[in-house]
């Protein structure tokens, strides 16, 4: 039989086996060990045993019998779970106990494996325990790195954030402009917040406008400020926005949009660093740092002379790109597990946890409105989470409402309002994420299954089993 490829997740990872037959926890030890080499089996031979085993050792999957001496496989089950609420169970139960080994599932176990043992049976559910165990271990490392100070604004960890923190820390020490570029959603303004908070100027005010929410006729006063009497309404004299922040920082907000009068005002200001209120007859000298965002191909917009060259080069002496979220999809765990927190406490909630099903599910989908689409998407399964955990069922009622226009609170609703069953929900959700995962992967890929296996953690074979189920051609993806 091939042996099964071992992930870098599962690597450390610790099973212990319980059962009072020692020879058959040793058989049971032989089998896994033979399968799984990286991973460290040991045995105990009572549940008071294991108990102890648990609570010097670090184990991620237990494997007990139901009926042994003592203390039974669901009472060690209970107790388990006091010490290690995250631990993996599996039960080892006779034909005739499987009543009992379902009610342990209800209880919280993962799994339960007929005796006597099919090696092939066996070696599937460790496999997937094991799985569970890592995304479990790394839900509990990205809980623990959203907990740090770390973290603040800039959530990521991945090399494109890692660029991009390297590029805020060089443009903040200097006091040149700054153009920062990047799709809608992926958090500009964030950026430059940092930029001003991480410069020379953080002690100096920190102001920013967002120029096509402002009419031109309106801009130019709120940009300059106007003096009284300037135009109807004007009954006193008003600072603009460069003049308030004088000493600090101005982010001009979506800078591509502004029209050409504004333009030409502004490129004065930049060069002369001086300002002339709507009404006044002499300039104002100003120092204020001006970053300046934008969504748009500014160098398209030139050659078709709708934005200023000259102003161009002034505002991007210094440029940082904000990357999109397709552009750093590992960072998509420790985004979710923040945004869960922050909404959490933006309502006022006791913090939930969320499955690593759905973790899973979201590092899948696409999100073209970046981060802030995944915020929101998140915002909304707060809102319609009644348990302690975010699981897939919750996101399949989310998914369907979102297609229809309306969500149903606690239901999967299925024509006529009546709730979905259980596993016919599950199956779909399921089968649903596996083809747009998998889609995703090949896409990824350039369709090479090797390199496919390799990134998504599967074996060769058991991915070409996936598309042979799916009906999916890795070759049209080349």
């Amino acid at each position: 039989m091939a042996e099964a490829p071992m992930t870098g997740s599962e690597i450390g990872l610790g099973i212990l086996i319980v059962d009072d037959e020692k020879d058959f926890a040793r058989g049971l030890m032989r089998l896994i060990t033979g399968r799984f080499k990286n991973v460290r089996v040991e045995m105990a031979n009572s549940a008071r045993a294991a108990l102890e085993r648990l609570a010097s050792g670090d184990f991620h999957l237990m494997m007990t019998d139901l009926r042994m001496p003592e203390m039974t496989g669901m009472e060690l089950l209970h107790e388990a779970f006091k010490q290690q609420p995250d631990l993996c169970m599996v039960m080892l139960t006779a034909h005739g106990t499987i009543e009992t080994a379902v009610e342990a599932l209800k209880m919280g176990a993962y799994d339960f494996v007929t005796k006597p043992v099919e090696p092939d049976q066996l070696f599937h559910i460790v496999q997937k325990g094991l799985e569970r165990c890592a995304l479990l271990t790394e839900n509990k490392r990205l809980r623990a790195l959203v907990d740090s100070a770390a973290v603040g604004e800039m959530v990521g960890e991945s090399p494109a954030m890692q660029r991009l923190r390297y590029a805020i820390q060089a443009v903040a020490n200097s006091d040149y402009t700054v153009l920062v570029r990047g799709e809608s959603g992926t958090g500009k303004e964030v950026v430059a917040r940092l930029i001003h908070r991480m410069s020379p100027r953080a002690a100096k005010p920190f102001m920013a406008v967002n120029c096509p929410a402002i009419p031109e006729h309106l801009l130019e006063s709120e940009l300059f400020g106007h003096v009284k009497g300037a135009f109807t309404g004007a009954d006193q004299d008003r600072k603009g926005l460069f003049a308030a922040a004088d000493g600090g920082t101005l982010l001009l907000d979506e800078i591509g949009d502004i029209s050409s009068n504004i333009q030409t005002k502004l490129l004065r200001v930049l060069q002369e660093g001086e300002i002339r209120p709507v009404g006044a007859n002499l300039n104002i000298g100003v120092s204020t740092r001006v970053l300046a965002s934008t969504n748009q191909d500014l160098e398209a917009r030139i050659a078709d002379r709708q934005f200023r060259e000259d102003l161009y080069y002034r505002l991007n002496v210094l440029s940082v790109t904000v990357p999109a979220l397709r552009d750093r999809m590992e960072d998509i765990p420790l985004l979710a597990h923040y945004f869960l927190r922050q909404a959490c406490r933006d309502m006022a909630l006791e913090e939930k946890e969320i499955s690593p099903e759905v973790v899973a599910f979201l590092a899948s989908k696409q999100w073209p409105g970046n981060v802030r689409e995944l915020q929101s998407y998140i915002r909304r399964l707060v809102v319609f989470c009644t348990k302690d955990s975010v699981d897939m069922t919750l996101v399949s009622q989310v998914e369907q409402g979102t297609r229809s226009g309306n969500i149903v609170a606690g239901t999967a609703a299925i024509p006529g309002g009546m709730p979905e069953p259980y596993k016919e929900a599950k199956g779909r959700v399921t089968d649903e994420f596996t083809n747009r995962y998998v889609r995703d992967l090949l896409t990824a890929t350039g369709g090479n299954i090797s390199e496919a296996a390799r990134v998504s953690g599967l074996s060769r074979v058991a991915l070409q089993k996936i598309l042979a189920r799916l009906d999916i051609d890795a070759g049209s993806y080349k």
